[in-house]
């Protein structure tokens, strides 16, 4: 009896964003970034130019959300905001959809990384609050590497899991995710329903725009191996 061949994959390794992308924190990044303005008496920036931010570590984000403060305000805008983030970092869910997606695409053999602006502590408490910490098999955040669009990360990701840069697929919602994946020699698949939207991600490189995870499933079913292509 002749096995059916298996259909020759496209990509060994996907790498994603984490807000925006796997969690649905945009709007509560947004009032963190606005409520730490109010705190110290700072004019807010509105919700478009605070969600424009987001993806970048967390100093390169505030700075561009309020670029009208001194240098000297941040690490106490930055104290303020993750006082507030802290608290209410318990209350994000994951998008619809996403765990069930990670784990069909684990089970079905792909490397599985993350590429976030996050900080380590950050990440590594929303993995364990969300009880994925064995999903992923590497990650990267924005305090041990380059912050995006910086290429760095998908570089170190590359180097440590053996994975060659045409062999990756970068997912995420914001430019700068793009941007990156770019830089790196990476293809891109753009998610418009995080932090920028259908207009702002045109800018940027990518395969395709999905509107949700259900599109984002589609797609990556009929993508990821030569054969369904």
């Amino acid at each position: 009896m002749i096995e059916e061949q298996k259909p020759e994959r496209r990509y060994d390794l996907i790498v994603w964003d984490w807000d925006g992308t796997i969690m649905d924190s945009t709007p509560t990044i947004v009032d963190c970034i606005q409520q730490a303005c109010r705190d110290l008496g700072f004019k807010e920036p509105d919700d478009s130019l605070a969600s424009s931010v987001i993806g970048l570590g967390i100093q390169d984000s505030l700075r561009r959300a309020v670029p009208w403060i001194e240098p000297i305000h941040f690490p106490k805008l930055t104290e303020r905001f993750r006082y507030h983030y802290l608290a209410k970092d318990h209350e994000l869910d994951l998008f619809p959809g996403i765990r069930e997606l990670l784990e069909d695409l684990r089970d079905d053999g792909y490397l599985l990384g993350v590429a976030t602006g996050k900080s380590r502590v950050g990440l590594d408490r929303s993995l364990k609050h969300h009880q994925l910490e064995q999903m992923f098999h590497e990650t990267r955040t924005a305090d041990e590497s380059f912050s995006k669009p910086h290429p760095g990360m998908l570089l170190e990701l590359s180097d440590v899991m053996q994975v060659p840069m045409r062999r990756m697929l970068m997912i995420g919602d914001t430019t700068h995710d793009l941007d990156m994946a770019a830089n790196a020699g990476v293809d891109a698949v753009a998610v418009t329903y995080g932090a920028h939207p259908p207009s702002t991600l045109k800018e940027a490189p990518s395969l395709i725009h999905v509107d949700d995870v259900s599109q984002l499933t589609s797609w990556l079913s009929q993508n990821l191996t030569v054969k369904n292509a």
